[in-house]
């Protein structure tokens, strides 16, 4: 077993543990389960976190370069280590997007559109169900509602900042920055994708000009190059008539000598 192919073998389930972990953290956090409900839907997020540490354990074993591998996902690492943090490792959720790859389209600008829209919904949705669960029941917190969390979550992506509502415990201040460091990087990401597009569009017009202007020389050239063989061929006929005539006036001229008017030279 390789890690390119317990990659490929493991994919599509750990998506559905993840959607299985969304509607069941969902459900517990809009609804505010408690009792017996609260602790079954503990129980499923459990097993969901389990199967992504698994998971991770399972990479790293295989992987060539242990040592690089490790480095390389510390992220990976913090959001199997923090259980605080384990709703954010939904964000592995982005994988269902490369299914939608084919309708985007086959340039980069494409792939990097369907990314950005997706992990947009998905970290302002998570954050927002994040921020709800750890601020609901502060006395001080001003969120108490999905709403109020939604409200907040895109005030803070954008980075417009209203100010109005704010996190008040260390869980959702933590929350706040990670929600911040999304929103910086997907502005960055959006200005990169915005300017792609414009060097293409430049590049395309610019081609389209040099392409123009090379159809009318070559239809200038093919023109002036008809017209030079029209004068051409108005000179050789011009040349044959000239030709003719001056036969004719030969001939004529053959034909009324002596000879051919019947009459005998005088004899000496």
């Amino acid at each position: 077993m390789t890690s390119e192919r317990w990659r490929a073998v493991t994919e599509w389930p750990l998506i559905g543990v993840a959607v299985v972990f969304l509607v069941v953290f969902s459900w517990a956090v809009i609804g505010d389960v408690r009792g017996e409900e609260a602790f079954r839907a503990n129980v499923l997020l459990w097993l969901c976190w389990a199967a992504f540490a698994v998971d991770y354990v399972v990479r790293l074993v295989l992987a060539e370069q242990r040592g690089r591998w490790f480095v390389r996902h510390l992220p990976d690492l913090a959001l199997v280590a923090l259980p605080m943090l384990r709703p954010l490792r939904l964000l592995r959720l982005i994988i269902l997007l490369a299914a939608f790859q084919r309708l985007a389209g086959r340039t980069m600008r494409g792939r990097v559109l369907v990314y950005v829209v997706g992990s947009t919904v998905g970290l302002v949705y998570l954050c927002s169900l994040a921020m709800l669960e750890v601020e609901r029941h502060d006395p001080a917190s001003k969120i108490h509602s999905f709403g109020e969390a939604i409200w907040w979550a895109f005030a803070t992506i954008t980075t417009v900042g209203y100010g109005d509502i704010t996190p008040v415990t260390f869980e959702g201040r933590l929350i706040a920055v990670v929600l911040m460091i999304g929103g910086v990087a997907l502005l960055g990401t959006v200005t990169a994708a915005l300017a792609s597009w414009l060097v293409e569009r430049v590049g395309v017009e610019t081609r389209e000009a040099v392409q123009d202007e090379a159809d009318t020389r070559e239809a200038e050239e093919s023109r002036r190059e008809r017209a030079a063989d029209e004068r051409m061929t108005a000179r050789l006929e011009a040349l044959a008539a000239e030709v003719a005539a001056l036969r004719s006036e030969l001939a004529g001229r053959t034909g009324s000598t002596p000879e051919t008017n019947g009459s005998r030279p005088l004899a000496p």
